[in-house]
């Protein structure tokens, strides 16, 4: 059937279907002409994010958020080259060897090149092959782990500057972040779904297609079609391999990010409202709508500044009550033979997480017994399964009592541990650590950044390479060529 006959067939039909679907927009009271349509598409939401997005490729960085880009792009490499010798890295390096694929972007550690859709399906679930990556407090995304490989898989494709890979990542992390501030963080995980998912296709999609140099209107596009594949279960808490865990925060944000950004740059058009036309993603996944967040202050606040680093490879609920029993350790002399009890307050969402869980890593009590007894918590020892089964390390977990404390729940401190001591001497001492080290209230510098990606790619990469790998992102603009920046990253 021709174009023509199946238009007359469709305006037969009674009118069911209009012709043009896509890129239809609410009419103009008193007008409807297409200056009048234009306009209103011009003013809405998903504009204004849209052309700041355009731009952002070519929009100098103030200075500290350059730094702290460049800090959290080097922190997500070390989660990403540890990953992947883990077992979702494993699985991923597995799925795209089978996928093919034209050699457009390197799986990182290895010596593989396929689509760059593959290549950040796999990247992200290296970034989250574990609890290493960084995390965002308030809305409990974790930008780094989906944002970092769709940006690097879309630069070594379209073989972009290392300027312009740090303006995307800056640019992914907001957009992922103001997804959730416009859906309201806690309304998400009320309706059981995972802001962790939920968010990283938008941050993911947001800095590929800023490589991808689309205009004003192929970003309406590429928001379009992000929004059509966002998901995202809360029902991750019940992997215990944390292999679909690193699909849902990493790999599968990526992937759709870059999706969306090939798609609309090859050609596929798209809705130009998806935030605030008609039956918008926003009202569609909200009853606490807030639109208005996705570009509120936009240009001036960067989320990419507020995200915490980790100190220690573990779930994002432990690292505080970690700092405030290694602090207590230290002031007090505690050792596994002088503690009779230990009582752990933490919020009560992120208790429910890290209760007893399966995972080592995402285990308090395993955790917090292991930095009794060593005074510190290795990688090694965060991902044992043989250690959780130690006896002496068992015995210390007997002691130690986890509290879902609902007084700590404090938006402006979402992730705060307190630990409450009994000595067999009958002393009490207690430790609260409102914000854990890493936080943007407690930061932590280059060089701590610096030895914490050491630990993570030495055993993987070699020292040299590691080394040359941490030079080479702290001068990141000077890259002219992010492949240059990613040959250390595959294997000889």
């Amino acid at each position: 059937m021709s174009d023509v006959s199946r238009r007359r067939v469709l305006q037969g039909a009674g009118g069911l279907v209009a012709l043009p679907l896509v890129g239809r927009v609410p009419r103009v009271e008193g007008s409807g002409g297409p200056a009048d349509q234009n306009a209103a598409v011009a003013g809405s939401i998903t504009a204004q994010l849209a052309s700041y997005m355009a731009e952002a490729r070519d929009r100098a960085l103030p200075a500290d958020v350059a730094r702290e880009a460049r800090h959290r792009i080097l922190d997500t490499l070390g989660a990403i080259v540890s990953g992947a010798r883990m077992k979702p890295g494993e699985a991923a390096i597995r799925f795209v060897q089978g996928q093919g694929g034209t050699p457009e972007a390197s799986v990182l550690t290895t010596d593989i090149r396929t689509s760059a859709i593959n290549a950040a399906l796999a990247n992200g679930m290296f970034g989250h092959a574990d609890e290493t990556d960084d995390f965002e407090p308030v809305t409990k995304a974790h930008p780094g782990c989906s944002v970092v490989p769709a940006a690097l898989a879309m630069a070594e494709r379209e073989g972009r500057s290392g300027v312009e890979l740090l303006r995307a990542v800056v640019l992914g992390y907001d957009v992922c972040c103001r997804f959730l501030m416009a859906l309201g963080p806690d309304h998400v995980r009320a309706t059981h779904r995972s802001a962790e998912g939920t968010s990283a296709t938008f941050g993911a999609a947001a800095a590929a297609a800023s490589l991808a140099r689309l205009d004003a209107r192929g970003m309406r596009h590429v928001l379009s079609y992000a929004a059509q594949q966002v998901s995202g279960l809360w029902s991750w808490t019940r992997d215990n391999e944390h292999v679909e865990k690193a699909f849902d925060f990493g790999g599968m944000g990526a992937r759709n990010g870059v999706t969306a950004a090939l798609m609309v740059q090859s050609g596929f058009s798209g809705v130009d409202q998806v935030l605030d036309g008609e039956h918008n993603m926003i009202e569609a996944l909200s009853t606490e709508p807030r639109p208005e967040q996705m570009v509120a202050a936009l240009g001036r606040r960067f989320f990419v500044t507020e995200t915490a680093i980790k100190t220690f490879s573990v779930g994002y609920p432990i690292q505080a009550p970690l700092d405030a029993l290694l602090t207590l350790r230290r002031q007090h002399g505690l050792t596994a033979d002088n503690v009779e009890r230990i009582v752990a307050r933490l919020p009560e969402d992120g208790a429910r997480i890290v209760d007893n869980s399966a995972m080592p890593d995402v285990n308090s009590q395993y955790i917090l017994a292991v930095g009794l007894i060593d005074g510190a918590v290795s990688f090694a020892d965060s991902h044992s399964q043989e250690r959780m089964k130690d006896p002496r390390v068992l015995a210390v977990k007997q002691r130690i009592q986890l509290v879902a404390d609902r007084s700590l729940m404090d938006p402006d401190a979402p992730r705060s541990g307190r630990i409450e001591v009994t000595l067999k001497d009958g002393r009490q001492v207690s430790q609260f650590t409102r914000y854990a080290p890493g936080t943007k209230e407690n930061p932590v510098d280059a060089s701590g950044i610096n030895a914490k990606v050491r630990d993570l790619m030495a055993p993987v990469l070699g020292a040299p390479r590691a080394e040359q790998i941490i030079e080479r992102v702290h001068a990141v603009e000077s890259v002219d060529d992010v492949r240059n920046l990613i040959r250390p990253l595959l294997t000889a």
